[in-house]
């Protein structure tokens, strides 16, 4: 059986689709999937054992230059890669009109989705050959692996979702002997920052206990930032500019993390490691961290300057 699988971004919702392959190899041990994915999220789909092939999209890109001859190239290219196969189904699970309209009525299978009722944009559920009604009050990734169930014909597992990607990093994972804790610090908007003040309060508390404290970074003000949160500490790295898979390595190798509201924080969970992530603005209950050893710090006014370092060291300490 091969699926083709749309589900472009953004980091977190990408990763929050592979427990439900993980389902559907166990209900079909030959099942291969192509996926569609956001160019920049492209190393995460190979990471899954049933991923046979990744198609590269870059929606975000073109829309800057939609009609510039360079880009229309770039299009026909993906839309002749997406209809090289025929897909024994088609499972769309975006739920959005622009993935709908440009990837999933392109392909050819069978198209299954979120029906109207249950789809992000319900107008997307037009693109869709069968419609699946998913009940909304559950999280992200249960909705998703629900909709693969429907999609496929099996019963979705009772138990909780498996990622599948932490044996991916086996060859250099040495979880029993870590000596370090990593600090996922950057995220995309202001009110998920937690003050730098706070984070250098934390490192301070963390220095007497032998862990080294690792600090990636993305883009030059995130490696500023890194920077000054490391200045006068021995026991901080801030480490160098490295790839999404890097990361994953570094991440799959920690004792612990603790992380703001970030796409990386979902990796971390992806990965099975133990993960403090503190919460402002974003209620984590549909699309929090999903996994075992996930603790959520939630400002109780929304605004992370109330959250203490003592308060995240306290649930750091359960894994440390």
């Amino acid at each position: 059986m091969r699926v083709l699988i749309v589900k472009t971004s953004s980091m977190g919702d990408v990763l929050h689709t592979l427990p439900s392959l993980t389902d559907a190899q166990k209900c079909f041990p030959d099942i291969q999937f192509d996926w569609v994915v956001e160019e920049g999220f492209s190393q995460i789909p190979g990471w899954h054992s049933a991923v046979d092939r990744v198609i590269p999209v870059a929606i975000r890109r073109w829309r800057k230059s939609w009609f510039h001859t360079e880009t229309r190239k770039e299009r026909a290219a993906f839309i002749a890669q997406l209809q090289e196969r025929h897909y024994d189904a088609v499972i769309d699970a975006q739920g959005l009109i622009k993935s709908a309209f440009l990837i999933t009525r392109k392909a050819n299978g069978v198209k299954h989705g979120q029906d109207r009722h249950s789809a992000r944009e319900p107008l997307a559920s037009w693109f869709y050959d069968v419609k699946h009604s998913i009940p909304k009050n559950q999280h992200a990734v249960e909705r998703t692996r629900e909709l693969f169930a429907l999609s496929l014909g099996y019963p979705k597992p009772e138990q909780k979702g498996d990622y599948a990607i932490a044996r991916h990093f086996l060859n250099t994972h040495s979880k029993d002997n870590a000596s370090y804790v990593v600090f996922l610090h950057a995220t995309t908007r202001d009110e998920k920052h937690w003050p730098e003040q706070h984070w250098r309060e934390l490192i301070s508390q963390l220095a007497n206990t032998g862990l080294t404290i690792k600090l990636p970074w993305g883009a030059p003000h995130e490696h500023e930032r890194a920077i000054r949160l490391a200045k006068g500490f021995q026991h901080v790295e801030v480490l160098p500019k490295l790839s999404l898979n890097d990361v994953a390595k570094v991440l799959a190798e920690a004792k612990a993390v603790v992380s703001v509201d970030t796409g990386l924080s979902h990796l971390t969970a992806a990965l099975d490691r133990p993960n403090i992530t503190l919460y402002g603005p974003t209620d984590p209950g549909l699309i929090g961290g999903y996994g075992e050893n996930q603790v959520q710090i939630c400002a109780n006014d929304k605004n992370l300057l109330s959250v203490q370092a003592s308060s995240v060291k306290d649930e750091l300490e359960r894994f440390i």
